[in-house]
């Protein structure tokens, strides 16, 4: 493959903002036995909240694509300013004089996640437009600086207090963070070639100015670090803008600084996303589910409403809609990890509150086919999903509209050995037929006029 197919492959696994996501066959399978560890304790998890919060959250714009001029003619079509490219980038830059999130209570959205039934939380400490949301020492474009109105809010450090109030909730911590900076000048600038035209990459290339890019190297691997070492105890790190990358001659030396950070945290999973090798430790597939199981660990980021930021005219998902959601996933082995977009006032939107209980309630019933579980074969068969932990096996029967008809005897196309059949709800003992292939379930009257979201079998 030529070095432009090379390049233009990279570019292709991002198209208007949604990333695609690295192939089975590019992954590397650790080494570091913490590493595999953690993998582990990963694919124990299945659900996380991710959130995507900066200053673009004041307009209800698409998170930073706007600010990139190759990308301008969709992710600027909902802005109405007649004003130049330039113009509307420069007034970008300083919303963060206008951003402050008075309403912001890092407890009140650890509570929601509990409820919600959630294992871990990726928040966007930066985006590519720069902006960050912690008190870095590298840029004063930060949520800290005192240009920021926020700034004297005694949670100014968000990153610092979510952080804490999630981990006090039992709750995992990854650090989202875009290896693209579109305000730092070692990276944008108009002083190259292009002059004031930007896009997803550097404005110059690596090759000739290898000072300037190693400046950015460093300003990079600075700003990780301090996430890594100040910010109490990591999980995992998820790296967005998989353009940059050495393969792309955007080298920052990942591994330079994960192997550093990691001997503070031991076992840290690094999701390199898009890249593959051997610092991408699982793969992210965005607003998609594979068709089939994948033999790698993987995470499906998938948005609540339509878009990653908070958009004033959002839709969101109803419970039944990602409690089916999550069901195919992880029969599939991956984990979901479902992205709400906080107001620019510092609240969650109701409706996604009401969305994440109701998930929550159905998960403290029939968690226990989720959480903890790996892949069954068939996997999904007949409107019935199997996930498995132990020597028990779960059936799912999900329900993907409240009119459905539930029945009082349910086929499961399980050809595996079983002695006994149980209703996970109430944990009656089921009667049932062996059939030639799988069994006939006689399950109790369903007494509702409306459909649950769906209910489980376990299969002992």
């Amino acid at each position: 493959m030529s070095e432009l197919d090379q390049l233009e492959e990279i570019e292709d696994m991002v198209e208007e903002g949604v990333h695609n996501y690295s192939t089975e066959e590019h992954y590397v399978v650790p080494t570091d036995p913490k590493v595999l560890a953690k993998l582990e304790w990963f694919q124990d998890q299945k659900l996380a909240l991710m959130m995507h919060w900066g200053v673009y959250s004041q307009i209800g714009i698409v998170e930073s694509w706007a600010l990139s001029d190759a990308d301008a003619e969709w992710s600027r079509n909902c802005v109405d300013w007649e004003v130049t490219g330039e113009e509307f980038k420069k007034q970008y830059f300083e919303m963060n004089k206008t951003f402050n999130p008075i309403r912001f209570q890092p407890e009140k959205w650890a509570e929601i996640a509990k409820e919600a039934g959630m294992r871990y939380f990726i928040f966007t400490t930066k985006h590519h437009d720069g902006f960050c949301m912690w008190d870095t020492s590298y840029s004063d474009y930060k949520i800290t600086n005192e240009d920021c109105p926020f700034h004297t809010h005694r949670y100014a450090d968000v990153c610092a207090h979510l952080f804490e109030a999630f981990r006090r909730k039992g709750i995992g911590i990854a650090t989202y963070f875009s290896k693209a900076d579109w305000h730092i000048d070692s990276y944008w600038s108009t002083k190259f070639e292009k002059g004031s035209y930007q896009n997803r990459g550097p404005s110059y290339n690596p090759s000739d100015y290898p000072e300037e890019w190693e400046r950015f190297v460093q300003f990079t691997q600075n700003q990780i670090m301090e996430l890594g070492t100040k910010y109490g105890k990591i999980d995992i790190m998820w790296f967005d803008a998989g353009w940059v990358c050495k393969e792309n001659n955007q080298d920052i030396r990942l591994g330079e600084v994960i192997d550093k950070i990691r001997k503070f945290q031991p076992g840290m999973l690094c999701a390199d996303r898009t890249v593959g090798g051997a610092y991408e430790n699982y793969v992210t597939p965005e607003q998609c589910v594979p068709d089939k199981p994948l033999s790698i660990p993987w995470e499906s980021c998938i948005t609540l409403g339509n878009s990653f930021a908070y958009s004033y005219e959002d839709n969101y998902k109803d419970p039944r809609e990602v409690v089916n959601l999550l069901i195919d996933i992880v029969v599939k082995g991956g984990n979901l990890a479902i992205n709400v977009p906080p107001q620019p006032d510092g609240r969650l939107p109701q409706e996604a509150i009401s969305s994440l209980k109701g998930l929550g309630q159905w998960l403290k019933i029939y968690g226990d086919a989720i959480y903890g579980t790996r892949v069954c074969e068939p996997y999904k068969k007949d409107g019935i999903a199997f996930t498995k932990k132990d020597d028990t096996v779960y059936a799912i029967q999900g329900f993907n509209n409240e009119t459905d008809v539930v029945t009082t005897e349910v086929f499961i196309p399980y050809e595996g050995k079983v002695k006994e059949i149980k209703c996970l709800k109430t944990n009656e003992v089921l009667e049932f037929d062996k059939k030639d292939n799988g069994y006939m379930v006689h399950v109790p009257e369903h007494h509702s006029d409306e459909a649950p979201y769906a209910r489980v079998f376990s299969l002992i």
